[in-house]
């Protein structure tokens, strides 16, 4: 996990795909390049290495990507 306060990534339906999150949110140049990292292994989800693009990642999971820590949020009322 990266030293700093997790990024908090605020999600406004049940789950985004692994994949998804990563092109929404730029980390990744394309939807593409996004399953190559998580297939390869370079994304883990609540501390384990995620390998399926289409894992489905819920408010509360925390991803870690490139030594960064994002966790997911469910919106404010």
């Amino acid at each position: 996990m990266s030293a700093e306060s997790p990024k908090s990534i605020t999600i406004n339906s049940g789950f985004i795909e692994l994949c998804q999150v990563l092109k929404f949110q730029g980390l990744v140049g394309s939807g593409g390049e996004g399953k190559v990292v998580i297939t390869d292994g370079q994304v883990s989800v609540n501390g384990n290495i995620e390998t399926r693009k289409r894992a489905k990642i819920r408010a509360g999971d925390t991803f870690t990507f490139q030594g960064e820590t994002y966790v997911i949020a469910a919106p404010t009322a």
